[in-house]
């Protein structure tokens, strides 16, 4: 484990003892909640970067709240042998699979997803819901994508993390080969780069 990974699991460690106090009422029982769910002492790690209960605090890490998950299951297996490219989720994406990926895609489904913290502007929303036009085929009129064909749910995502994931779809450098991708990689293609930041406020934008 690097010096990166043991900081990571730390900050998940507090994270986890707070969650557990912050549930402490003043008569001293625990209240219900993302604590005592079915699946969360597999999945507090996670919170480090994406947030409690899956709801990403941040611009680059996507909440994984409400995922999918038989999305969430195909991501994790992609991280994990590699498809998905990524150093740093890769080891996390094994842990998954060792400690039951179904059991903590199910956690994560069980969570209501919160709009994410970052503020995008009113203009780039209405730009981007302008050219939403071309994606409602696969992600429908209102962002949610279609559980069964493995489309996710882009609502309330960090705008920045859809624009970053844009960029590579249309670079082809995520999961390079994966033929489930092929059309949505050459739509990319065709869309101008600065769209992308419009694209992304308007599914961050709604709820």
């Amino acid at each position: 484990m690097t010096t990166r990974h043991r900081l990571i699991a730390c900050a998940a460690l507090v994270l986890f003892l707070l969650a557990v106090l912050s549930t402490v009422g003043a008569t001293g029982a625990v209240a219900g909640g993302p604590v005592d769910m079915p699946g969360f002492a597999k999945v507090f790690t996670c919170t480090a970067c994406h947030g409690a209960s899956g709801n990403s605090p941040s611009d680059s890490m996507p909440s994984l709240s409400g995922a999918y998950p038989a999305y969430f299951k195909k991501q994790i297996q992609d991280y994990a042998a590699g498809k998905r490219s990524s150093p740093e989720m890769e080891p996390y994406a094994k842990m998954v699979l060792l400690l039951g990926v179904d059991e903590i895609a199910g956690y994560f489904a069980g969570q209501s997803r919160q709009p994410s913290p970052i503020k995008v502007s009113v203009a780039a929303v209405e730009r981007g819901r302008t050219a939403s036009a071309q994606c409602v085929i696969c992600h429908g009129t209102d962002g949610r994508g279609d559980p069964a064909k493995l489309v996710p749910n882009l609502t309330g995502q960090p705008p920045g993390y859809l624009r970053e994931q844009m960029l590579r779809f249309k670079a082809d450098n995520r999961s390079p080969g994966d033929p489930a991708l092929a059309a949505l990689k050459a739509l990319m293609k065709t869309i101008p780069d600065e769209t992308f930041t419009d694209l992304a406020a308007y599914y961050s934008s709604l709820r």
